[in-house]
């Protein structure tokens, strides 16, 4: 098994002396990849800006999405900015979509009712894949119509290894159906586990297979005992998935491999660490998370 960590800042604003200090710390550091979430509503910025402005400074570092809202957009720019972004971080992206926050402000911003997302999504996702890897598209649906359209650029391999986010058994099912891998978020080993099985039998019964190396998750970390609005977001982000021991979700940074660890155990490869509470110096910070964590991380 192949075990690659990437790092995602915290949920909050990042300025260009931090993004800086972030993308070029990562590559200096060993990390595998950026990996930024999405949400109009929040203070973050845009992912597919931040990480235009984080491949300008790099050259080595991978980029994700984790995870990008797919209902509300047209596929066809969506397909033309990703492919742009790819182009010009020499073939770095790797995208990751769901179906966008189960937030009034996220709906309202994306224009798109809660009970359309999923048909929307099923939708979507096959057009972006064509218009990647397919000179012209024609396409008649309840919500896209294409008559002969074509998109360029087309992405440095034409086409891209697309991740999807969801914990629901529907996202699960979807995932399979659909991806080419899945990446959970503020999991336990036990619920990964669980996760990468449904997600292997969706696809199977779609006569699709999915990597093995191609499960992964969001790992929030921690030092010492949560903040006010770190135990708000806690709670807030595992109202949906049900309740469990904050170690098994959110391990202190001395626990972090081992935690890791047991998600290895569970049959998941990719990594995207994520401090809980935004740290006040980048560079300190990674050395930390190297020492903790990076003596994991395997190479082909």
């Amino acid at each position: 098994m192949i075990i690659r960590i990437g790092m995602a800042p915290a949920a909050a604003a990042l300025g260009p002396e931090a993004l800086t200090a972030l993308a070029l710390g990562l590559e200096r550091e060993g990390f595998d990849s950026l990996w930024v979430s999405e949400r109009v509503t929040g203070p973050a910025l845009d992912p597919v800006v931040l990480l235009t402005y984080a491949a300008a400074l790099t050259s080595r570092i991978k980029f994700g999405t984790a995870v990008m809202t797919l209902p509300g957009r047209s596929p066809a720019v969506l397909a033309k900015e990703l492919a742009s972004l790819d182009v010009l971080s020499g073939g770095r992206l790797l995208p990751a979509f769901g179906l966008g926050q189960r937030h009034a402000g996220e709906q309202q911003a994306f224009g798109v009712r809660r009970e359309e997302r999923a048909a929307i999504f099923e939708e979507a996702l096959p057009l972006l894949r064509r218009f990647w890897a397919e000179d012209e598209v024609t396409h008649d649906g309840p919500r896209f119509r294409y008559e002969a359209l074509r998109v360029l650029p087309k992405p440095a391999a034409r086409g891209f290894d697309v991740w999807m986010g969801g914990t629901s058994e529907p996202e699960l099912r979807r995932t399979g159906r659909l991806s080419d891998g899945w990446l959970a978020a503020f999991t336990t080993p036990a619920e990964g586990e669980r996760g990468r099985l449904i997600v292997q039998e969706a696809a199977a019964g779609a006569g699709r297979e999915i990597e093995d190396e191609h499960f992964g998750a969001v790992v929030p970390y921690r030092r010492g005992p949560l903040s006010d609005d770190a135990e708000a977001r806690f709670a807030r982000v595992r109202r949906i998935s049900g309740p469990a021991p904050l170690k098994d979700v959110v391990p202190d940074l001395d626990g972090l491999e081992a935690h890791l660890g047991r998600l290895v155990e569970a049959g998941l490869s990719k990594f995207v660490l994520a401090p809980l509470s935004p740290p006040g110096d980048w560079d300190a910070e990674l050395a930390d998370v190297r020492d903790a964590a990076l003596r994991l991380q395997t190479r082909r």
